[in-house]
């Protein structure tokens, strides 16, 4: 009962059911490919009973003639089991191989929706263990592991008839044996439970490694740290190793254990067949079919530890894929959503608070009209929450208390697609993606003309350098345009935001990271993007912002002081003169 009670709670039947979904498009394939696995493990018995009637007549009647056929017809029957077993083989990887593929594709579409918060929170080990390895884990390994059961179910049915056919004294005491034998499996899932979580953790942690090793690559090279990068790899490789070997002592007895019973099986039913073959309730040849369909039966339960543990690993892979399935992201967009006006009004944090996650609050009741058309800068200390003002108005994360208001409205309300369609974003660290110069630009604008690529590349001041190149916009510029400087990434990006052509602008330190000749030039950029737009300025140098019409000055979480650079310059005492004057004295 304990071991039924276990395989309850293994959840194999709600697993395979979460995979319906996605087998229901291949089920003509899947179907077949399950009912192949019917003969092949049939004809394990087909071979062990022909064995009864063959030794009988070879061993009592000394006759070969009658069963010539037999060695021939269990060839024929090895050589169909074979072929049976290829094409059931094959088509298990082609469904496996397609439901990997979609449900890879869903969890990408599904992480593309993910919030801020959650990739904060993860690595890009875990993202990537997580999202892709755990999917060929859970399918390939949960559709593997049907095949094989489903083989050994009928494997072993058919054996038992045979068992019971030759001798239903000998098959009840193999039968006890082979429950025996089972027994150890009750407790393989509480035994390995926490290991293999921190198994998926270690891996992960692997991954980052090599993650980090890649993006940092001139880090590493620049300030010698080879040495340390290794140290920290070496460690994370130990601590992988003492939990395979934890594993192993927690699992590696379960194979021998289970042999051993098994062993104890196979010598009863010799003892007890040769009590039966002596006192003529057994056959020779019934006894020879029975032991050789016995061996059969017993041959896979005895490596079936090692195998029992991968089946496990698939099906937690299972559940983690799953849990990431139902994961609902707390930023979407509500069911009766409204459509963003065509022309925005008014833009007002009203009473606004927020936190990150469960830890302290970073804004406290900030109250705040953003002028429509003009440009808003905010300044003050670094970790003060001007960057996290700023991201809440494209709902990059959501307020604690409060609302962020477009026209009245809290932006909650408006489709998310629609209201972040609305903002372009250049941030102090641009991402680009591997292709070229043009393919970037035109994530602003997929369907935009030439004519207005050309005007975006002239807006961001890239022409000189676009006309420098043999490739021109055609140019590859590597993985995360590794092959362009960081000036030249900026206006690539500021291109790509011309392209947007959004009413609402929002620069997030987009010359800090730059020095001062390639300031200037992208500087001229981002004045061509904020010309008529509603344009959000998070700046660190004073003098980038100075012309702004409205500074807003974050501190601690609270708006200290609101003007422009002249009002906020006429008190002395104010944290933006102290500001100026620590970075012009």
């Amino acid at each position: 009962m304990s071991l039924l009670n276990h395989l309850s709670r293994l959840s194999f039947v709600q697993n395979y059911r979460r995979m319906i979904p996605y087998v229901r498009p291949y089920w003509g394939r899947a179907l077949l490919a399950l009912l192949i696995t019917l003969p092949i493990g049939s004809m394990d018995a087909v071979i062990a009973w022909v064995l009864k009637p063959y030794m009988d007549i070879v061993m009592i009647e000394k006759s070969v003639r009658a069963t010539s056929f037999i060695p021939l017809l269990i060839v024929v029957f090895s050589l169909t089991q074979s072929l049976l077993n290829y094409g059931a083989t094959y088509l298990n990887a082609w469904v496996g191989n397609r439901i990997t593929m979609d449900l890879k594709y869903d969890l990408f579409q599904k992480m593309m929706r993910y919030e801020p918060a959650f990739f904060d929170a993860s690595t890009s080990g875990d993202i990537q263990f997580r999202f892709n390895n755990d999917v060929d884990l859970a399918c390939n390994g949960l559709l593997r592991n049907l095949k094989m059961f489903t083989t050994r179910l009928f494997s072993s049915v058919s054996l038992i008839f045979v068992l019971f056919y030759n001798s239903w004294q000998l098959a009840l005491l193999a039968l006890i044996v082979l429950l025996g034998a089972l027994y150890p499996l009750a407790t393989v899932r509480r035994k390995i439970d926490g290991i293999m979580k921190d198994t998926v953790f270690s891996g992960a942690r692997v991954m980052t490694h090599y993650n980090e090793a890649f993006a940092g690559n001139r880090i590493i090279s620049s300030y010698n740290l080879y040495d340390r990068q290794r140290q920290v790899f070496f460690e994370t490789l130990r601590h992988v190793f003492k939990l395979g070997m934890k594993m192993t002592k927690k699992t590696g007895l379960m194979s021998p254990m289970m042999h051993f019973i098994i062993s104890l099986g196979i010598a009863g039913v010799i003892w007890m067949g040769s009590w039966l073959i002596v006192h003529n309730q057994l056959t020779p040849g019934g006894f020879v079919s029975f032991i050789t369909a016995l061996l059969m039966l017993y041959h896979p339960i005895k490596s079936i530890g090692s195998n029992f543990t991968n089946v496990q690993m698939a099906l937690m892979a299972m559940e983690r894929v799953f849990e990431l399935m139902g994961r609902q992201p707390p930023i979407a967009a509500v069911s009766d959503a409204l459509p963003m006006p065509e022309k925005i009004q008014s833009i007002r944090y009203d009473h606004v608070s927020f936190s990150y996650a469960s830890g302290p609050q970073v804004l406290h009741d900030v109250t705040l009209d953003i002028p429509v058309g003009k440009t808003t800068a905010f300044v003050g200390p670094s970790g003060g929450g001007k960057t996290t003002l700023v991201n809440l108005l494209p709902r990059f994360y959501e307020v604690s208390d409060g609302a962020v208001c477009i026209d009245g409205q809290d932006i909650r309300q408006f489709d998310l697609d629609g209201l972040r369609d609305r903002i372009a974003i250049v941030f102090q660290d641009n991402f680009l993606f591997a292709g070229t110069i043009r393919q970037n630009i035109l994530l602003g604008c997929p369907n935009a003309s030439d004519n207005d690529v050309a005007h975006a590349v002239q807006c961001a001041c890239l022409e000189d350098f676009i006309c420098s190149l043999p490739q021109g916009l055609d140019t590859e510029i590597g993985e995360r345009g590794i092959l362009l400087s960081g000036g030249q990434k900026q206006r690539v990006a500021i291109a790509r935001a011309f392209l947007k052509n959004a009413p609402i602008v929002i620069l997030d330190e987009a010359t800090s990271a730059l020095d001062n000749q390639a300031e200037a030039i992208v500087q001229k950029a981002l004045n061509n993007l904020m010309t008529d737009r509603t344009v959000l300025v998070i700046a660190h140098r004073l003098s980038t912002i100075r012309h702004a019409d409205k500074i807003v000055v974050v501190a601690h979480g609270h708006v200290q002081e609101t003007g422009t650079h002249e009002e906020l310059l006429s008190d002395p005492s104010s944290l933006y003169a102290a500001l100026w004057r620590a970075q012009t004295s």
